[in-house]
């Protein structure tokens, strides 16, 4: 139960700009995926990374996490998530609620979705930060109003592509920060294994994206 708990760093937004912490340290590396940690200034909890290589292109990859309906099929811990407002193409807000084991209450979070590209380079950064109001705070589930997170989407080759995850988060509420911290890692191995899965369904196989240049 306590380590299901702490899964909830991970999963509280899909992405941030970067954190001014101490070095990454390497907590995870297994299947192609590294976990990093960092300690962030002022926060309670630690910041993560994940580095991996994945077999899509940049629009397969962004289609996927656009598709926010479909999110609680591979994030870790996700009860629910819908989409609230589509902006753009590429712009987006949704709803998402973390399901958490007793006794620690679920949390929720609105979040607003940016894609941009740089036309170089070809890198594609999605950034996901929470953002306040939109959806009142519910009755025995706890609000995250703090959290940050970015996607850094680099083109390999054709069909591969390089992401740079990072995420720092304030769960808010009752959950001791050395639990979260111990567990930390664990939960973006476990997302990141769905993700790759996903990736795989014929939703958004060979999928081209207007506002993506791969």
């Amino acid at each position: 139960m306590l380590k299901n708990a702490a899964f909830l760093i991970f999963f509280l937004s899909v992405a941030l700009p970067v954190f001014c912490q101490e070095a990454w340290k390497l907590s995870i590396d297994k299947e192609g995926i590294k976990v990093f940690t960092g300690s962030v200034p002022g926060s309670r909890v630690k910041a993560i990374k994940v580095v991996s290589t994945v077999n899509a292109t940049a629009s397969e990859l962004v289609a996927v996490l656009l598709d926010v309906n479909e999110s609680d099929k591979w994030v870790y811990h996700t009860k629910l998530c819908s989409l609230l407002r589509k902006v753009s193409p590429s712009e987006l807000y949704y709803y998402s609620e973390v399901s958490l084991p007793w006794p620690c209450e679920n949390r929720d979070f609105v979040a607003h979705i940016s894609v941009s590209q740089y036309a170089e380079t070809k890198v594609v950064l999605v950034d996901a930060p929470a953002v306040p109001g939109i959806v009142s705070p519910k009755d025995g589930i706890v609000r995250v109003s703090h959290s940050k997170g970015r996607w850094v989407i680099t083109p390999l080759d054709k069909n591969q592509v390089r992401v740079d995850y990072t995420l720092q988060v304030d769960p808010a509420g009752a959950i001791p920060a050395w639990l979260v911290n111990t567990f930390a890692a664990q939960g973006p191995l476990e997302s990141f294994r769905k993700l790759k899965q996903q990736l795989q369904l014929p939703a958004y196989r060979n999928i081209k994206l207007s506002f993506i240049v791969n």
